[in-house]
């Protein structure tokens, strides 16, 4: 009787030492998930290994770096270089147009110095004078609208003379929007002075 015993009491206690084990190697992995094999867990340390560690010094004159090519781009676009201006203002007819637009002089580039002054005047508790300052700032304004509408049209006839096959859509508003900025804020920087000749 013990003879047949003896076998059922060992095949339990080896099932009790599985199951202790299947438990505690199931939490060691973490709520079920399979342990990693080891070419999986060799590949992410040969990978972790040859990542570039980068040290403060380094990130620090990479910015630096990158600072300085900023200010040499907005450097050379500021000065006309044609490389470094955006989609916007590149070509031979945009470059007439600014040049065009630097060579004369237009209402529309004193509009804010004008809108400054008015705002001075409006602090001045006289109705005749805040009257007379509005009255100046709108007679400005619609002498700008139609100096942009005349230099608009001269624009776009002007390119279609010099550049026969390129499009004039566009140029006029371009041209406009740069007479209304005063001289010394326009970008790119104007290359001509008032009442040069250029071709």
């Amino acid at each position: 009787m013990q003879a047949y015993l003896l076998p059922l009491v060992t095949a339990n206690a080896t099932a009790q030492k599985a199951n202790i084990v299947n438990a505690m190697s199931t939490e060691s992995t973490g709520k079920g998930r399979p342990t990693p094999k080891r070419k999986v867990s060799e590949a992410k340390r040969i990978t972790s290994s040859l990542a570039p560690v980068v040290t403060k010094d380094q990130k620090r004159a990479a910015k630096i770096a990158n600072r300085q090519d900023r200010i040499a781009s907005r450097t050379a676009y500021l000065r006309g270089d044609e490389n470094a201006m955006p989609a916007r203002d590149r070509g031979p007819e945009r470059r007439f147009v600014r040049n065009y637009v630097d060579a004369r002089r237009s209402i529309g580039e004193y509009f804010l110095p004008i809108i400054f002054i008015v705002l001075i005047l409006t602090l001045i508790p006289e109705p005749v004078v805040q009257f007379g300052a509005i009255a100046i700032m709108y007679g400005v304004l619609m002498i700008a609208v139609v100096d942009g509408i005349f230099l608009s049209r001269k624009i776009r006839k002007l390119i279609g003379e010099k550049f026969p096959n390129s499009p004039t859509k566009g140029l006029g508003m371009y041209a406009w929007l740069r007479s209304t900025q005063m001289r010394r804020l326009r970008a790119p920087h104007p290359q001509i002075k008032v009442g040069d000749r250029f071709n």
